[in-house]
């Protein structure tokens, strides 16, 4: 027979131990804590790093440098536009490319003005009048200081290698440089700076390892010199080339008219051979990282200065001086002399220009005009260009959606337009407002400029390949622009879902997000906390079907959310289609097919989700307030809902309000139900009502991840950084009202 004392005091050493027993005892169960105190402490850490990876991948992707190409570029787009109007102008009696024809015209006619190259003025000072522009007359020293506008530098370019390794090239170039006084004002050029030519000297002397300047004698020098480029540097280089051979140069020099473009390709791409290019523009950055990439680090040497002159009949007494508006008026809308100064005659303007083909009409627009940019047109000017640049159908079928102006139309017939919007399916365009700049230029950029990013990198290839990255671009793309892009900007928060990544934004995710994550907020806060009050304050625990309430509410907060997005299916968008459309309320267009695939419906599937989340939430904040103030308050005579509404509540709403907030961050990144209940996946409308077709911000996340195209990654990093930050907003907002009103209440 056992004796329960033997038994008690054994179970009482087992469970109490006591010397060394108790001691390792001590010592095991310090173990096991410091065990599951780094076993946490390293998955938080775990934790860390992956996020902190996960969101520098996301801003890798979010930044870098693109190859961008459009099919019209913006600056060509306006170039154009200002040509036009310049052309086609009033009284344009001649537009002829032969400057000399353009020159005898306006000698023969005294009203007659217009522009050409300076050196066509040279030779017929007699019959012209040559006008300053803002008081600046082109001389070798404004044109040179940069005082007179319509100006354009010349240049030639080698590079250090070849100047090092080739000994002629270095020869023709100190001797080009040191000779081209003498050449340059025969071709009807303004010379170069002569401390910028001093300068442009030791840098050759430089890469020669020559300190004093040597006397160049041609017939001490051989080879073959193979220089290519600009037509309008080609006189003053052959010049240069013949007076060097006839000097005694031994060797052969070929010179080819290539264009400045083609000179570059073959110089830094081709590398056929080319020691010298000559150029009418800089070199562009392209060109430049795709020399050096190839063993060639260019040398620039500025050679002279090509100069276009406005000029009238020399009969002409009251013209002597203009300013840049006045030249844009002379050369454009200005009828007479005196629709641009009042104490001018009023007699016709005769214009003789260039043709549209022409380089000079090209460098004249782009250095007169203030209009550079396509931000910088006025709302007209957007118009005219838009309507250029797309066929009339196009034109009309924009004008049915939105029109031009309020007050008439474009491109449409306005009987048929009237008619139109008298049938029974008038288009948006009769009641919508008209198009801003704003919205104007988005269309310009869809339908004329149409840019594609043909290549992107990452951030980091960015920052550490810069060199490779414009190298390969100007073999690959060149006639591309490399620039660097940040994908989240401005522009890409507040412009609307496009087909085109390049101009693609996020504003209607973001107002489909707030809608939605508004309306689940606002259903399931109010049935939560009033459901939680049920459970902890009324309902007996005791009770069967509590308990089975209870149990629920703790599983449905683990339900996968898909499935609320099956139940939001089933239930908002079918059963309750005629609410849920807005059929019931008169909200369905006419002739519209009722949907319930709106932002209801996905605001009530959201609410679903999250009423299990705060009821819980609101159960613990609850169940945390002392019983002594429940007992308190009644104890003084108060009712139960009393002393709920005035003590209980108060209390918890610290806890009530941050299960709320956490909730909705939960709310604000859920994907899967919305696709169920229907978020589109491209959308460019903006809702306008719970009624509304939409799509949120984690929708066109997931849509844009699933393209095949680089770019559209980048715009998906740039979105998922603007949903953190929304996120952020709304949280921080959340807290902020949390906290000032629960001080309030408590």
């Amino acid at each position: 027979m056992l004796d329960g004392r033997y038994v008690s005091e054994q179970v009482e050493q087992e469970l109490y131990p006591d010397g060394i027993e108790a001691e390792q005892q001590i010592q095991g169960r310090q173990r096991t804590g410091c065990l599951w105190g780094w076993s946490i402490f390293a998955a938080l850490l775990v934790a860390i790093v992956l996020l902190l990876v996960l969101l520098v991948t996301i801003i890798n992707q979010s930044f870098g440098y693109i190859v961008e190409q459009s099919e019209v570029p913006e600056a060509l787009l306006v170039t154009n536009f200002n040509k036009g109007r310049v052309v086609n102008a009033p009284n344009v009696v001649l537009s002829n490319e032969d400057d000399q024809a353009l020159a005898d015209a306006i000698a023969s006619d005294p009203n007659g003005s217009g522009f050409f190259g300076y050196a066509f003025y040279n030779a017929n000072q007699d019959g012209l009048k040559l006008l300053s522009i803002d008081g600046v007359t082109p001389t070798a020293e404004t044109v040179n200081s940069g005082e007179y506008s319509e100006v354009r530098p010349l240049y030639i370019y080698s590079a250090e290698s070849i100047v090092a390794d080739k000994p002629e090239v270095s020869a023709f170039l100190i001797y080009y440089l040191t000779h081209l006084d003498e050449v340059v004002s025969q071709v009807g050029y303004f010379p170069a700076d002569a401390e910028a030519l001093a300068l442009q000297l030791e840098e050759i002397l430089a890469g020669r390892g020559i300190e004093a300047l040597p006397t160049i004698n041609p017939a001490d020098y051989s080879g073959e010199i193979n220089i290519v480029g600009s037509s309008t540097v080609f006189p003053i280089t052959e010049l240069i080339a013949d007076k060097f051979i006839a000097d005694g140069f031994q060797g052969e020099i070929n010179l080819e008219s290539t264009g400045t473009g083609g000179g570059f390709t073959a110089f830094c791409i081709d590398n056929d051979n080319i020691d010298i290019v000559d150029a009418s523009r800089p070199i562009e950055t392209t060109e430049f990282e795709a020399c050096r990439a190839n063993g060639r680090n260019p040398l620039e040497f500025r050679v002279g200065t090509d100069a276009v002159v406005v000029v009238v009949n020399s009969a002409n007494d009251f013209v002597t001086d203009i300013n840049d508006q006045q030249l844009e008026q002379l050369f454009t809308e200005a009828v007479t002399w005196s629709d641009i100064d009042a104490s001018w005659p009023q007699t016709e303007i005769a214009r003789y220009i260039p043709t549209a083909d022409s380089g000079t009409m090209d460098f004249f627009v782009q250095t007169t005009f203030l209009q550079q940019a396509l931000g910088d047109l006025s709302y007209d000017g957007l118009v005219g260009a838009y309507t250029a640049n797309v066929t009339l159908g196009r034109c009309r079928a924009v004008e049915r959606t939105q029109k031009f102006y309020a007050d008439r139309l474009v491109c449409d017939n306005q009987e048929a337009y009237d008619n139109a919007c008298a049938s029974d399916n008038p288009p948006d365009g009769c009641t919508a407002a008209p198009h801003n700049a704003a919205s104007l230029q988005t269309l310009i950029q869809e339908d004329v400029v149409k840019p594609k990013i043909l290549k992107s990198w990452f951030l980091f290839d960015s920052l550490l390949n810069k060199n490779e990255i414009f190298a390969t671009a100007a073999v690959d793309y060149p006639n591309a622009e490399v620039k660097f892009k940040s994908w989240l900007s401005g522009s890409f928060a507040i412009s609307p879902q496009s087909s085109q990544p390049e101009i693609a934004g996020i504003r209607t995710a973001i107002l489909g997000s707030i809608w939605v994550v508004g309306i689940a907020i606002l259903f399931a806060f109010p049935f939560g906390v009033a459901a939680a009050i049920y459970l902890q304050e009324y309902a007996d625990s005791e009770k069967w079907y509590n308990r089975i309430i209870q149990t629920n509410i703790n599983n449905l907060a683990g339900v996968p959310s898909i499935i609320y997005g099956m139940l939001g299916l089933a239930v908002f968008v079918r059963a309750l289609e005629p609410l849920t459309s807005g059929a019931a309320f008169g909200f369905v267009d006419a002739g519209a097919t009722a949907n319930g695939r709106t932002i209801i419906s996905a605001g009530l599937t959201l609410g679903l989700l999250g009423l299990p989340i705060i009821i819980i939430a609101a159960q613990e904040a609850i169940k945390a307030v002392p019983n002594s103030l429940r007992e308190g308050s009644m104890g003084l005579g108060a009712t139960k809902w009393q002393t709920i509404w005035h003590h209980v509540l108060p209390a918890s709403i610290s806890g009530i309000l941050t299960g709320t907030i956490l909730t909705m961050s939960r709310m604000i990144g859920e994907t899967a139900p919305l696709v169920v209940v229907g978020a589109s996946t491209f959308i460019t409308t903006d809702p306008s009502s719970p009624f509304s077709k939409f799509t949120t911000l984690p929708a066109q996340i997931y849509q844009w991840t699933t393209r095949p195209q680089d770019t559209f990654r980048n715009i998906a990093g740039a979105a998922i950084i603007a949903l953190l930050v929304l996120l952020l907003i709304l949280n921080a907002l959340a807290i902020f009202l949390r906290n000032r009103y629960s001080k309030q209440l408590s």
